[in-house]
Formats: C-alpha cells, structure tokens, sequence
C-alpha cells in the first residue's frame, strides 16, 4: 500500500494544476545529496517496469530481418530492416528525430555490431542501444513490458527526472508506480534513502509538490 504522503502529495500536484488538452504524463524530480557522480559507477542508470504502467503509448522501433521483420510489424510502431540502415545513418536529422521519437530499441541480435557502427554515435548518447533479441524470437512479451517501463539516468547530476504514469491515472496506481521507482533508485545509491535529499511530484504543465 502506497505511503499517506506520497498519496497527498500527488493529489496535491494534480488538484493544483489546471487540465490541459493534451494528455499530461506526471513526473518525479530526484534530489540526492552525498554521492560523487564524478565517478560513473556511482550513477544512477536504470530500467524499471512501472506496476501500473505508464498510462499513455510510447513508441518501440525493432531492428530486424526476415521471420523477426514480420513479426515486428504486428507489434512495433517502427521497423528497420538492414537494407535501410546506411540510408538512416548517413541522414544525421533523420537519425536524431528517430531517435528522439521512440523510447526504446529492440534489435536481432546479429545485426547488433552493424547497429553500434552505423548508429551507436545517435543511440549511445540518449541511453538508448537496443535491446538484443534472438532471430527467431517472438518480440511481442519485450515489447509490451518495453511499453511499461522508464528509464531513469542521473548522469552527473544530483537532481534527475523520470515519468512515472499520466494525469489520467488514478492516484493509487501512480502512487504505487512512484513508490516502485524510488525503491530502485535507492537500491543503486550506497546508502539507499539516507542518499536522497528530496522528492517532488508534477504534472507536465502543473505546481512541483514535494512528496519528501
């Protein structure tokens, strides 16, 4: 069961913030206090699968050939056969908006070396190298868990964001996902809660609240 601040503080941002005609996705702002992000190892960078879900669509791309191709396109929003690899590649703005658009990549995995040559310069960056998967794999179960997860990287900063649902979710279920991220995010700092120096909680357009 989620924590009683956690749930009056989402209410809180929600209640305080005006309704838009966009779907607003609500997101947590992290502050973490004594920890040397100078040092790699001492980053955050994870994947988390949300309880909940994250109440709104976020677009897949599947690099794959033959069998997996037509697989993919039964699942995936965007599918990459080999042959259009060097086209995507050698146009840098159409490589980035790829990039930028999809939240996650799946690739078969013997095309994986010719993806890190071609595209690791656009994907490295933004955390995004694909996930590999085998030629002959079904790559719907990664893909619908891909659709309910968040990525969450500090870098080298203490304070970092990530999503955590959408204003249409009820304060249950995002107070549930919040609680899934903070557990695994504190799992990563050597002195788990005693390393986060503050929490707050808002919608895309709305007032930040803190929840600790």
């Amino acid at each position: 069961m989620a924590k009683k601040e956690t749930i009056e503080a989402l209410t809180k941002a929600l209640e305080g913030g005006k309704k838009r005609n966009f779907p607003e996705s609500v997101d947590i702002a992290i502050n973490i206090k004594d920890v040397d992000l100078s040092i790699p190892k001492n980053r955050i960078d994870a994947e988390i699968l949300l309880p909940k879900g994250r109440g709104k669509d976020v677009k897949i791309a599947i690099f794959g050939s033959g069998e997996l191709a037509v697989q993919a396109k039964k699942v995936a929003d965007t599918v990459i056969e080999p042959d259009m690899l060097e086209e995507i590649s050698g146009d840098k703005k159409e490589a980035r908006k790829m990039v930028r658009t999809h939240e996650f990549f799946i690739a078969e995995a013997p095309l994986m070396p010719t993806i890190g040559k071609k595209m690791g310069i656009f994907l490295g960056p933004k955390g995004k190298m694909p996930r590999p998967i085998p030629p002959q794999a079904d790559p719907a179960p990664m893909v619908k868990t891909l659709k309910n997860t968040v990525r969450v990287r500090s870098k080298d900063r203490r304070t970092f964001h990530t999503v955590i649902g959408s204003r249409e979710m009820s304060i249950e279920d995002l107070a549930e996902n919040l609680e899934a991220v903070m557990k695994r995010v504190e799992s990563s700092l050597e002195r788990g809660s005693f390393n986060i120096q503050s929490v707050y909680v808002k919608s895309s357009m709305g007032p930040a609240v803190q929840v600790r």
